[in-house]
C-alpha cells in the first residue's frame, strides 16, 4: 500500500513517522511551523536513515529515494491532498483541537486525520472537527524507526473504514498494531507506563531505592528492556508528566497524580536526555 501521507509536526515523533512513511513509499509532505523546525525535522530523517545504512538495514538507493519522496513545508494548505494526515504536535488538548479544526477546513472529505496523541481521548479530539467518524488515533512509539507497536485508538464515531484504513498504513510502514475499542484516556499503553511511571517516581522521591536500583529490578525482574525512570528520561519527563496530568484530569484516580518530584523537574528544565538531565545525567 502506498499513497501520500501529511505529518504536521517535525519533531522526534513526527520526523520519525514521516521516516518510516518515507521508506515504505509512501509520498511525505512533513509540515510545522517554521523554517528551522522543519529544517530539524529534516537533518533527523538524514541522519537516522543514514544510520539503517551503516548498519546495513537499507541500501542507500533505498534511503536516496525515501528522502526524495520527503517535502518539507510551513504551510498548512499542503497537507491538502493527502490520503492520511497524522498530527504529531505537543501533547495539549487546546493544541490538538486547533490544529483538527484546521484540518477539517483544508483537507478531502475522504482523508483519514490521525493523532498521535498518548493520552488525549480521541473523542475531545475529534469534536473539533465536523467529521469525527474520520479521526483516529495512531499513537507510534519513539524511537518511531525502531519500535515495533503502533496502537491505533478508535474514538466515541470512529469508522471501520477509518480504523481500517489507519491500520494499513501503519502496517505498511512495518508496524505491529493493538485496538483500542474504547476511548478512556491513556488507552492501554500509556495507563500501563504511567501507573508503574508515578509508582517510580515515588519510591525514588522518598529514598526508599535510588533510580538505578528502580530500574534494574524492573529489568531483570520482570524482563523490562529498560526501566521505568530510564524511559521516562528518554520519552521526556514533561511528557509523561503532560500524559499523567490528562490521565489524571480525565479519572480523578489517585494512581496518576503527578508526583511533586516530576512537578518541579518539569519547572527546572530537567526533561531527561534531550535536556542533558532527568533522573539521570546525559
Amino acid at each position: 500500500m502506498a499513497g501520500s501521507v501529511a505529518v504536521v509536526g517535525a519533531g522526534l515523533m513526527g520526523s520519525g513517522i514521516a521516516q518510516v512513511a518515507a521508506v515504505a513509499g509512501w509520498d511525505v509532505v512533513l509540515r510545522d511551523l517554521d523554517d528551522d523546525a522543519v529544517a530539524r525535522g529534516r537533518r533527523a530523517i538524514e541522519a537516522s536513515t543514514a544510520k539503517f545504512v551503516e548498519k546495513g538495514r537499507l541500501d542507500e538507493a533505498g534511503r536516496d529515494a525515501a528522502l526524495a519522496r520527503i517535502t518539507t513545508t510551513t504551510d498548512l494548505d499542503a497537507v491538502a491532498s493527502a490520503d492520511i494526515v497524522v498530527e504529531a504536535v505537543f501533547e495539549s488538548v487546546e493544541v490538538k483541537k486547533e490544529l483538527f479544526a484546521a484540518l477539517d477546513r483544508v483537507c478531502r472529505d475522504d482523508a483519514v486525520l490521525a493523532t498521535n496523541t498518548s493520552a488525549i481521548p480521541i473523542t475531545t479530539i475529534a469534536s473539533a472537527t465536523q467529521r469525527p467518524e474520520s479521526v483516529v488515533g495512531t499513537h507510534f512509539f519513539s524511537p518511531v524507526p525502531l519500535m515495533a507497536l503502533c496502537e491505533l485508538v478508535r474514538g466515541l464515531r470512529t469508522s471501520d473504514a477509518t480504523l481500517a484504513a489507519a491500520r494499513a498504513f501503519a502496517e505498511s510502514a512495518g508496524k505491529t498494531c493493538i485496538v483500542v475499542n474504547r476511548d478512556v484516556a491513556g488507552f492501554v499503553t500509556t495507563r500501563l507506563i504511567t501507573a508503574l511511571v508515578v509508582e517510580a517516581v515515588k519510591l525514588y522521591e522518598s529514598g526508599v531505592a535510588s533510580a538505578e536500583d528502580i530500574d534494574l529490578a524492573c529489568k531483570l525482574g520482570f524482563g523490562h528492556a529498560m526501566g521505568p525512570l530510564a524511559t521516562t528520561d528518554l520519552t521526556g519527563v514533561d511528557v509523561l508528566h503532560h500524559a499523567t496530568s490528562n490521565i489524571w484530569d480525565e479519572t480523578a484516580d489517585p494512581k496518576f497524580f503527578p508526583p511533586e518530584l516530576m512537578r518541579r523537574m518539569v519547572d527546572a528544565g530537567e526533561h531527561g536526555r534531550k535536556t542533558g538531565r532527568g533522573f539521570y545525567s546525559y
